[in-house]
């Protein structure tokens, strides 16, 4: 049925935020025309959480090192919030290029293997 998911980030600067995915994080990705990429992501996982309405939806990328991430993007010269010690796991705010900011996090809980 379901075969993947496709996320998409909306910024002021795409070309911006895009250095950022393929330079600093490494993702793979491909260019599917005049600059446009995709990106790939490591297998993920969607929660659904109480709210007081619908269509509110968030993104946060998951690391297995929250330290080791902000010091190898604090080297880029991408600013990172403190490293915030939650329930579920600990988190960073990373401010990207475009100025967008992005939540990332090392996963407390138990995940899910070959999701």
């Amino acid at each position: 049925m379901i075969t993947g998911a496709h996320t998409i980030i909306y910024s002021t600067d795409p070309a911006a935020d895009r250095s950022f995915f393929r330079d600093v994080l490494a993702l793979p990705n491909i260019d599917i025309g005049g600059g446009w990429l995709l990106f790939a992501l490591p297998p993920s996982e969607v929660a659904v959480h109480p709210s007081e309405k619908n269509d509110v939806h968030e993104l946060y990328l998951m690391c297995e090192d929250v330290d080791a991430l902000v010091e190898h993007l604090s080297a880029a010269d991408i600013r990172c919030s403190p490293v915030e010690e939650q329930g579920w796991g600990r988190l960073t705010t990373v401010t990207l290029p475009g100025g967008g900011k992005l939540g990332i996090y090392q996963p407390l809980h138990e995940v899910i293997a070959d999701s």
